[in-house]
């Protein structure tokens, strides 16, 4: 399965990306991350790539269509990645969110787990 959903910590989701993703792999995604976002509003996403190679056609579009809808509900995005490639995506897709973003090699998944957990520090005026 190109999408693998493996934890969940209140607004935090963890997801395993390998292969290439297709349409039907958003059936699913899609609604779990809705769910989500109904229940606590913004939310963190960690996205773990292995062995993944993108995306067909009919995925891309259904990423584009997500991407729109959600542009500010994601509050963090921490990618794991194997390439460079999936590091310049990850620079590649800041325009397209409010999400404070960033890339992870895969040897660092212990520290992008601690990324997108850390609470966020309110600044006083």
């Amino acid at each position: 399965m190109p999408i693998e959903h493996k934890n969940d910590i209140g607004k935090l989701l963890e997801f395993h990306l390998s292969g290439k993703l297709t349409k039907s792999d958003y059936e699913t995604f899609v609604p779990l991350v809705e769910s989500v976002v109904k229940e606590h509003g913004k939310i963190r996403l960690l996205v773990i790539m292995h062995d993944f190679h993108g995306w067909n056609a009919g995925a891309l579009w259904e990423d584009i269509k997500f991407d729109a809808k959600h542009f500010a509900d994601i509050e963090r995005l921490a990618i794991v990645g194997e390439t460079k490639w999936q590091e310049w995506m990850s620079k590649f897709c800041r325009p397209f969110t409010t999400a404070k973003i960033k890339y992870f090699d895969a040897n660092e998944v212990e520290s992008a787990r601690t990324w997108i957990a850390k609470q966020q520090v309110h600044q006083k005026a």
